[in-house]
Parts: C-alpha cells; structure tokens; sequence
C-alpha cells in the first residue's frame, strides 16, 4: 500500500491492522488509514471491495449481525479508545459517529421526532431542551428554512432530497465527532446531490468525515484525501488531487481512468 507522504492536520481516527470477517470469510485485509480532523476522506474501489464493510467498523453496525468479528483496532482520538474493542459499548460509539445510508430511511415519525430521537436516547426530556437541538441539527442539515413551520408534519412526506437531509440533520443532532456517508446521493437526481455535496464541504469545518462513492467526480469535488481499495485491502492513500492526477500505483490509475470498474 503506498502511503500518503506528507504531513496532515490532526488524526481524528484512524484503523490499525483491521481485518474483519463475515463468520470465516475475510473481507477486509490489515488496513491502516488515517481519518483527518475537519476533512473529508473519500473511498473509492470497485463494487465488492470492502468500501462499505470498512465504513460500517466505525461505528459498529456489523455487530448487529452474529457470526462477524473484528480483529486489529480502529482508534477515535483524542482518547485513543479502540472502538472495536469487546469492552466497548456499541450504542456509545454510534452516538459518537453519525450514518448517513446509501437511501433515505428517516423514520416514520414526525420531523421534529426523526431529529430529536438520539437526544432521547441519551435520556434529554426537556422540551426547551431539545426544541434548541433540532433547530441547531435542522440549520446544520441546511433544512431549517424548508421545514420551520411543519415540524409535526411526517417525515415520509419530504422529498427525497430533503429526507437525505433529515437524516444528516438526525445523525448531526448528537453532535457526533465523526459522520459516515455510504453513497449519500446515489438515489438523488442532479439537483439534490448537489445540495449534499454542498452540505459536506460546509459540515467539514466542523466534523471529520468519510465517504463511500462510486462516482469519481464526487470523490474528486468533495474529498481532501482519497483512499483505493480493491479487493478489501488499501492499496493507495494520498491527497486526492494528486490521487486523480497522479497516482503512485497503476492499479489506481487504471481505476480512475476508468480502465476496469
């Protein structure tokens, strides 16, 4: 794996050595990447090759399956905690690093409940309370403006667009250190993936984020630093400038001149 070769800002996270199985399938193979505070990392790679299942270590979502199991760590600074460590609660974790999924799935429940309902699980009852936390989620999300006088209206009647951004506002609304985007546009038209991407280079002065995209073009627009991965192992991290217009391993460059994929 070529490594990125210069110095960067502050390690928000980071994984070591992680392999992970789906019962005695290995699916992802000793990787070592680095998760910069206050940037966005992209990762791109052909379907199948562990951009996902990697993405989904963080904040512990194989765990709601039996059978899978982690091996190596994945660091969240500044505390240094192995969030994949058996000691480690995994519902604590998920309030400190947001999803966003592939499809809008906010629940079936009213707007102001789709974003309160972290708060609520961290045991927040005050109305005061958490009337401050969705406004502050929805201005966040870039929602505010279109739902402020509809906040009891159901959430399945938002635009798919505007339900993406629910769910980023609902993932914001715990303040998490960490947000997670696993194709976030790939069910939008051009219009609201626009909007998302936008949202991504704002929320990025505030949190560390990493995204999954197949499409390029986004990787190369939203990320500061990119990482290839083929057959769930890294093959290449670096800036992402120089990943699209220089890349220091030909598997990389065959994959992002589109040559297989």
């Amino acid at each position: 794996m070529k490594a990125l070769d210069v110095s960067q800002t502050v390690l928000k996270a980071e994984s070591q050595g992680l392999n992970f199985f789906y019962g005695w399938a290995q699916a992802l193979h000793g990787l070592s990447l680095p998760v910069y505070d206050r940037c966005v990392t992209a990762l791109i790679g052909p379907s199948g090759c562990g951009k996902t299942t990697y993405l989904r270590c963080f904040n512990r979502m194989h765990d709601l399956y039996p059978g899978n199991r982690y091996e190596g760590a994945v660091i969240l600074y500044p505390d240094r905690v192995n969030i994949v460590g058996p000691e480690v609660d995994p519902i604590e974790v998920r309030m400190r690093i947001g999803m966003v999924f592939q499809k809008p799935n906010p629940f079936p429940k009213s707007i102001y409940e789709n974003v309160a309902y972290g708060m609520r699980i961290r045991g927040l009852s005050s109305k005061a309370d958490l009337d401050l936390v969705v406004e502050r989620a929805l201005h966040e999300a870039a929602l505010w403006g279109e739902v402020k006088d509809r906040l009891q209206a159901s959430a399945m009647n938002l635009s798919g667009g505007q339900q993406q951004r629910l769910c980023i506002a609902r993932a914001l609304a715990t303040s998490p250190e960490l947000l997670l985007f696993d194709e976030p546009t790939s069910a939008l038209d051009p219009t609201a993936t626009a909007r998302i991407e936008e949202l991504v280079t704002e929320l990025k002065q505030k949190v560390a984020i990493v995204i999954v995209t197949h499409n390029m073009q986004q990787a190369a627009r939203v990320s500061d630093h990119t990482a290839f991965m083929y057959e769930g192992r890294l093959v290449e991290f670096d800036r992402t400038e120089k990943m699209f217009t220089n890349p220091s391993v030909k598997l990389t460059e065959d994959y992002v001149t589109g040559r297989f994929g």
